[in-house]
């Protein structure tokens, strides 16, 4: 027989029914792509899933599955819209459940992943003393600011080890490296705005991950009160934190 759509049974999550369970996520999806996007409400699920697959990754990765979601829904909702003429497989229901946390009320990534032990050095710091704070902190990506309190780049030990054997091919002296250049001189000449990037206390894990696909040269992305290069960083997230970040989605 089919299932009656009344609002009880949508109340109580108890006796809500697989098609009730799958409706309720479906109609919070197709709400939150369409006002988070500012997208057309009259226009259709699939149509708007594609259309936010360029601005969620979560939405990218399962578009297929939520693209199949439009078509079942359409399959078992009966055309007056008054009750349900099949049920869905808990397998489904739970997954689409799933996808819904993740799309409606996603992980912050400063609650979750970000390092909130933020290590930063001076810009008028020597490469000697950067690298033995490197190393003595096991800390690869350290955030560098100037006398403005202004963070101007990242210290990366791999991008110091370029820089070092760059400068001893070209004939200079490795005391010289070490003791007189300092950090900034090494940033402002090879830095590149691509390698690091600034987001608010709220990005979600998700966008965080984004940051990271889209640009391969990420090195760390540091989250400030509102995303400021001269605001206290609250927590960084280096591409290390990329398999944590995918675990903490897969889990949620």
């Amino acid at each position: 027989m089919p299932t009656e759509l009344n609002e009880n049974s949508i109340k109580d999550g108890v006796k809500k029914s697989n098609s009730m369970r799958f409706l309720s996520a479906f109609n919070n999806i197709d709400y939150a792509i369409k006002t988070r996007y500012n997208l057309n409400r009259t226009s259709g699920f699939s149509e708007a899933v594609r259309r936010a697959v360029s601005y969620n990754y979560i939405i990218r990765k399962y578009e297929d599955d939520l693209i199949s979601y439009g078509r079942l829904r359409n399959a078992i909702v009966h055309d007056n819209g008054d009750y349900t003429i099949a049920e869905p497989h808990i397998d489904v229901v739970e997954k689409i459940e799933k996808i819904e946390r993740l799309i409606t009320t996603p992980p912050r990534a400063l609650e979750t992943v970000a390092r909130r032990d933020v290590l930063m050095v001076e810009a008028s710091k020597s490469m000697q003393d950067v690298i033995m704070l490197i190393a003595s902190s096991s800390y690869s990506n350290l955030p560098v600011y100037n006398d403005d309190n202004e963070i101007i780049g990242i210290a990366n030990g791999q991008k110091i080890l370029d820089s070092f054997g760059k400068y001893l091919l070209s004939g200079g002296k490795a005391e010289t490296y070490l003791k007189y250049v300092k950090i900034e001189d090494m940033i402002l000449k090879t830095e590149n705005s691509d390698y690091y990037a600034f987001a608010n206390k709220d990005i979600t894990v998700e966008q965080a991950l984004g940051l990271f696909h889209q640009n391969s040269k990420l090195l760390a992305v540091l989250v400030t009160e509102n995303g400021g290069a001269k605001e206290k960083p609250l927590g960084i997230m280096t591409g290390a934190d990329v398999l944590k970040m995918n675990k903490i989605l897969e889990n949620y």
